[in-house]
């Protein structure tokens, strides 16, 4: 879960720097909803049987990592401590490297999509303003940018500076092997059983050294999916729910005379 959110962070700072390097100012505008982890339903009835009936909490781990790993999309939501800072994400992606959804950054919002190697992004002007403020952008260029990309979609092609960020945050494949690492597979307990989003799940607890707790919900019902994966204390503490396995992602790409060119902004020129 860290190493994901931190590419989705550094997708925002990697967009910045892009811009600063290429001499040309880039914002964008219009707020996406704040990204919000899907709430909990009623309490649906326990399974009559359990089905890690008889199994160590490592053992369901194991049968959760795999299950988990061999889904060919999903959507996350949730939000989390990256690098100090506060992240909230409602991304869908699949196998093959497509993505759509939302950060939120402290400060602002910013809307992702990508399909066929191409990335296109838009933020809201608190998001940019403090992205780029970070960045180290000159205060003076920073309105400029903001008013020439209002309302457009930042248009950013493979192998332009900042695209191995981004698609980073699109590899699913990557995602699932960092989550893996994140969730832990020996030492655990299993914790009381309970509910995600209408699932009955089990509860595996991870305690570490230093006060952090990871607590990772998977699904009796149907595949062993892994639907919630809670950190507590320690240095990158928040909630991830994941949900839509396996279901069609549908990545709208923006019209092309509301998006602007990563590799003309130089040019002051629109694509």
């Amino acid at each position: 879960m860290a190493s994901h959110t931190t590419k989705l962070r550094a997708a925002a700072t990697a967009v910045c720097a892009a811009v600063i390097v290429g001499g040309a100012p880039a914002a964008l505008a219009q707020t996406p909803s704040e990204a919000r982890a899907p709430a909990l339903s009623a309490p649906a009835p326990a399974p009559s049987t359990d089905p890690f009936q008889g199994l160590t909490a490592d053992q369901i781990a194991d049968r959760a990592v795999a299950a988990t790993r061999s889904a060919t999309s999903l959507r996350m939501t949730g939000r989390v401590v990256s690098a100090g800072e506060r992240l909230g994400v409602d991304f869908s992606v699949n196998d093959h490297d497509e993505c759509t959804g939302a950060v939120r950054i402290q400060g602002g919002a910013a809307q992702l999509r990508q399909s066929g190697g191409v990335t296109y992004m838009k933020g809201d002007e608190g998001f940019w303003r403090s992205s780029m403020t970070s960045q180290g952008m000159p205060p003076e260029q920073i309105g400029p940018t903001i008013e020439l990309l209002k309302g457009r979609w930042l248009k950013i092609t493979a192998g332009q500076a900042g695209s191995s960020d981004l698609g980073g945050v699109c590899d699913l494949k990557s995602f699932l092997a960092d989550l893996g690492k994140d969730t832990g597979r020996t030492g655990l307990t299993r914790g009381p059983d309970g509910v995600v989003a209408g699932v009955p799940v089990a509860t595996l607890v991870e305690h570490k050294p230093g006060g952090e707790t990871t607590t990772v919900s998977v699904s009796q019902r149907g595949k062993p999916y892994i639907l919630k994966v809670v950190k507590t204390g320690g240095d990158e503490p928040g909630t991830l729910e994941l949900s839509a396995y396996d279901k069609p992602v549908k990545v709208v790409i923006p019209p092309a005379d509301e998006t602007v060119d990563l590799a003309k902004l130089d040019q002051g020129t629109s694509a």
